[in-house]
């Protein structure tokens, strides 16, 4: 970048990447959810969700990490500032987000408040977080009762439809951080009544330190808050309030102060004893019922900054806090200017982003897309060894939790800022969402988007066996191995000469390579098995646990992430052989083994030649192969797979001559390679059996699993309307099986796949996610990106028909162009102010005044209206518009 680019926040992430400054040591770390969470489950059975439900943890000191709304904390959590809000009718504060379990709807794990990530920096030197409070009785018990009610052909029961927001009767919250420093963090709260008459409110940020001393014996060193001359003190940290009305702020009520340790009487009844006789719901039972539950010393673990509001309709209060390690009590003369400048300095970061000429809607749906990617951040500590043996301080776990969850993954000690899915439903990694995390997050943050992959790759994460942990319920489950392709793509992001970086990944990921070579490929035929592969139920049967007697399942998708991996491997190989020529060698092995599974894909039952599309198959016990006609993202994969030899393999005569013999000695591996005389016609294109790389006048050396041929094909399917190419993307199944299901009968058992373009009916995999009709993000992302690949491959004049049947033929890239629009569509205005597709449902999301301009990036949407559907603040692998955003020409 330019110096005349560099804007001051970008000179901040420069400092931090360079250990100048410490900018990301304080940010907004903290889950929305920790309950329900595996990390806080010691049960018998594993029954996360009932073992630590929603109405513990306002009174329950958690072991892991803490949860709050619009939280920040220190990069290892030992102190968290969150808020909390009474409307003086709810029966508790409203200190975290609410939402139903996995077992309490028919989505469940399903948040059901409304809040929204607005804006945000790499740095976090500017934050901003809204969040709408109804002002009658939250309906906690109404929402769980009619959500258990309805059953799957039912909508889901939102909090907009118990209508305690009618006559616009509730609170519009918003929280602000700007640092004046890295360790000097500035809160500006606003709230405003949007309701049509007087109300009042308890405003309550709060300050308190994670427990880290309850678990040992003798106990750890307990850390104290105390209050001191308008400021809680907390050993290094002081958090100042305004202790008079000013023109800018609002002063504090009180403060209060109790102690983050359990109250265990009130949940586990007679016999157990209190740690602390003002334990973790000591401030939220003294405001709800005046009890005497706070400490009357003013000291503790935890405190909060009372503020009592009363407001007219439409009117506005400031309240102002500062947070600070300098020593002394930070002052507020110049706190509003502060606040201006970071703000001002995000929007010139983001304006800097943003490509030239994006229109006002883009550029918001590009910048909450980022803003929710940076709120999503959270610590994620838990080690899989103390969690299974529990703590000197309690009583051992019920025995046999290893044989239930992650008793082969006790190496794992977890204790980092990860980017996760999102803040509430899924406040854990999963590889592969974390992959697609990277990608965006590169954009804006490419040190810090390496890191992360990096991470994983460790060794207190990966397996010794190679194998990567693939999400908190089930670290030995199989996600699609993404991450070498995540690690090109912000290898190149970053300006491809992050060599060190790019060593680092390849070295482990050869290891998961290996791993799966030798446990997901039972046939030794280069067909690869793998299970659900992050897809749930989009299969007819559950992959992952087929009955024994009833063969293997040889997929499409994993056979073709495998040559993807082989692929992105053999392309990292050869990239670092200009610096190393070592890595010629094992390039070769890339090349090689590419080829063996890409001939296997092609010829050995996977493509169906009458049908034009990839199948997973069913190789039963006598060896006979059954296709699983569903078309679907997992005959799609295969077309992601496909590398461009010229320029990377220029220069390295070793590789170049080792793959001419090997072309010698495999003709039938030459079908992989395709030679196309660039901007050539496409009867001009040739599959070469020739053993050489390049053919004579110049062009592409494209490795490809689809051939040109072949793609075109696929594509025609893909590419109708009545098929799998919604007005929003491509669908995950396509509408064709709404009226001709897929039927199979395995070991007895009788399965079918339909078109579902909302919520899913099927409870295989949990049920709590759709794969059978939906238009999910991260496949589409990946299928554009690789259309654009073909298209810089193949020249401008291979062209397929867009959309099938209406004669108009598009080249590749400006296919990728017109699919991206669709997807970043859902998020935009329709024609004459219509409601934007994401949020249809509900006229109040997109048309008023107070909500509008606020997005939520769902977890997946409607295969025929783009609703939004699935988890609310997916701001994880959802957050992919802005790369589309980035990459999609004006």
């Amino acid at each position: 970048m330019a110096a005349d680019q560099r804007t001051p926040e970008h000179q901040r992430v420069e400092a931090a990447d360079s250990g100048q400054a410490e900018w990301r040591d304080w940010g907004p770390y903290v889950a929305e959810r920790a309950w329900g969470t595996v990390r806080e489950d010691y049960s018998a059975d594993g029954d996360a969700w009932r073992f630590f439900p929603y109405d513990h943890a306002r009174s329950r000191a958690y072991r892991w990490n803490e949860d709050g709304m619009a939280g920040f904390c220190d990069l290892q959590q030992n102190w968290v500032l969150s808020l909390a809000l009474w409307n003086g009718r709810d029966d508790h504060l409203k200190e975290r987000m609410f939402g139903l379990a996995g077992p309490e709807g028919n989505h469940g794990e399903d948040a059901k408040d409304y809040w929204w990530y607005l804006d945000g920096t790499p740095t976090h030197s500017w934050q901003s977080w809204r969040y709408h409070y109804p002002q009658a009785a939250f309906p906690y018990e109404e929402l769980r009762a009619e959500n258990t009610r309805r059953g799957v052909l039912e909508p889901e029961y939102e909090l907009v439809d118990t209508g305690v927001f009618d006559e616009s009767r509730y609170w519009v919250v918003s929280a602000d951080y700007a640092k004046a420093g890295p360790h000097d963090l500035l809160l500006r709260l606003t709230v405003e009544n949007a309701g049509p008459a007087r109300a009042t409110i308890d405003v309550l940020p709060t300050l308190w330190f994670r427990n880290t001393w309850s678990w040992e014996v003798p106990t750890g060193e307990k850390p104290v808050i105390a209050q001191g001359d308008g400021a809680l003190l907390a050993g290094p940290l002081t958090l100042a309030y305004e202790t008079a009305d000013s023109s800018a702020g609002v002063a504090a009520t009180e403060t209060l102060f109790c102690d983050n340790e359990t109250n265990a009487v009130k949940l586990f009844g007679e016999g157990a004893t209190n740690l602390s006789p003002y334990p973790k719901d000591g401030i939220n039972d003294h405001v709800v019922s005046g009890a005497a539950t706070v400490n009357p010393g003013r000291t503790g673990t935890k405190a909060s900054v009372r503020y009592t509001l009363t407001l007219d309709p439409g009117e506005t209060r400031v309240l102002r806090l500062r947070l600070s390690d300098s020593g002394g009590r930070p002052g507020f003369d110049d706190f509003d200017v502060l606040v201006a400048q970071r703000q001002a300095e995000a929007h010139a970061f983001h304006d800097n982003v943003a490509p030239a000429g994006l229109d006002n809607d883009r550029k918001r749906v590009l910048r909450q897309a980022l803003a929710g990617l940076t709120w999503s951040k959270q610590f994620f500590h838990y080690d899989v060894r103390r969690w299974l043996t529990g703590d000197p301080a309690y009583p051992a776990p019920p025995a046999g939790r290893g044989s239930i969850r992650n008793g082969a993954w006790q190496h794992l000690a977890a204790k980092d800022v990860i980017l996760m899915p999102d803040a509430w439903e899924y406040p854990w990694f999963a590889a592969w969402d974390l992959a697609f995390h990277c990608i965006t997050y590169a954009h804006i943050d490419p040190e810090f988007a390496k890191s992360q992959l990096v991470l994983l790759l460790r060794e207190w994460y990966t397996h010794a066996s190679g194998q990567l942990p693939a999400y908190e319920w089930d670290f030995g489950d199989v996600n699609p191995p993404t991450q070498a392709r995540a690690a090109l793509a912000v290898f190149r992001l970053d300006g491809g000469t992050d060599f060190t970086f790019l060593a680092r990944v390849f070295h482990k990921l050869m290891m998961n390579f290996t791993w799966w070579t030798n446990t997901k490929d039972a046939g030794q035929d280069d067909l690869f098995e793998g299970g659900f592969m992050g897809l749930d139920n989009i299969a007819p049967v559950n992959r992952s646990n087929l009955p024994p007697d009833a063969g293997r399942i040889e997929q499409a998708d994993s056979t073709a992430w495998m040559a993807v991996y082989a692929l992105d491997l053999l392309e990292m190989a050869l990239t670092l052989a200009h610096h190393e020529r070592a890595y010629e060698d094992v390039a070769v092995k890339f090349f090689e083994h590419f080829t063996r599974i890409a001939q296997a894909a092609n010829d050995e039952g996977l493509w169906s030649e009458e049908d034009a599309f990839y199948y997973d198959v069913l190789t039963t016990p006598d060896g006979s192969k059954h296709p699983l006609r569903v078309r679907s993202l997992v005959g799609l994969v295969p077309v992601t797979a496909s590398l461009a030899l010229d320029g990377i393999a220029d220069g390295l005569p070793e590789f170049q001559a080792s793959v001419r013999n090997f072309l010698r000695r495999q003709p039938g591996a030459s079908e992989t390679v395709t030679f196309a005389p660039r901007a050539s016609a496409p009867e001009q294109r040739e599959t070469s059996t020739a053993p050489h790389l390049h053919p004579r006048g110049g062009g592409t050396t494209l490795l490809a699993l689809v051939s040109p041929e072949r793609l075109e094909r696929v594509l025609a399917n893909v590419f109708d309307e009545s098929g799998m190419l919604s007005p929003h993307g491509i669908r995950s199944i396509s509408a064709w099986h709404r009226d001709h299901p897929f039927h199979i009968s395995i070991a007895g058992v009788d399965s079918q796949v339909d078109y579902e373009p909302g919520e899913s009916t099927s409870h295989l995999f949990g049920g709590n996610s759709n794969w059978r009709g939906p238009v999910w993000f991260p496949l589409n992302a990946l299928i554009i990106d690789s259309l654009r690949d073909y298209e810089s491959n193949l020249g401008e004049s291979h062209t397929v028909e867009f959309p099938a049947g209406t004669g108009r033929r598009l080249g590749l890239g400006d296919v990728a162009d017109e699919l991206a629009e669709r997807l970043i569509s859902i998020f935009l205005p329709g024609p004459d102010g219509a409601p934007r597709p994401s949020d249809a449902r509900y006229p109040l999301l997109s048309t008023d005044a107070r909500w509008k301009d606020q997005l939520f990036f769902y977890e997946y949407f409607h295969g025929d209206t783009g609703e939004g559907l699935g988890a609310s603040h997916q701001t994880g692998w959802t957050a992919l518009v802005a790369h589309l955003i980035l990459r999609t020409k004006s």
